[in-house]
């Protein structure tokens, strides 16, 4: 439980920092495309915006539909598309972040103990090769991995 408190509490801090941090650059430092194809800064934090949209349904469902829970990847590229972050305003984005990590920290504070051991095929993650029996728990911290590796890239 105390790997969980941890996790909670740098998704706090985060929740707390990256909205100043974000809101202090010009909407043309965060809305710069290196290339066509490359998201920019405002679409990266859109894509961690579409991490929780899908996070928060695993964190929920895990709890509840059968073991191991599998994790299902799904199209990062065309989410950032469909959603249109590079035509929001960044205020908004940075909104709509702030609420969905909100209800992320909210829901895994209340995940009881043994539903945190709860066994995940996190096979189907796209974003890079993952070996070995993995948890409810584990699934938890790998997203705060997720986000942290995306704020270093806004952050640049």
């Amino acid at each position: 439980m105390n790997v969980l408190y941890n996790t909670i509490n740098k998704l706090n801090q985060h929740v707390n920092q990256v909205p100043q941090y974000i809101l202090k650059q010009t909407e043309e430092q965060l809305s710069y495309k290196p290339r066509p194809e490359k998201w920019s800064k405002k679409e990266i934090l859109g894509h961690l915006c579409d991490s929780a949209i899908n996070n928060l349904g695993r964190f929920i469902r895990a709890q509840f539909e059968n073991e191991p829970f599998v994790v299902n990847s799904y199209m990062q590229d065309d989410w950032v598309k469909a959603n249109h972050y590079q035509e929001m305003t960044t205020a908004d984005v940075v909104e709509l972040w702030s609420i969905l990590n909100k209800r992320i920290i909210h829901v895994a504070s209340k995940i009881p103990e043994d539903k945190l051991a709860v066994e995940v095929d996190a096979g189907g993650a796209a974003y890079r090769e993952i070996e070995g029996k993995k948890t409810l728990l584990w699934l938890i911290e790998d997203y705060l991995a997720h986000m942290e590796y995306h704020l270093n890239q806004i952050k640049d």
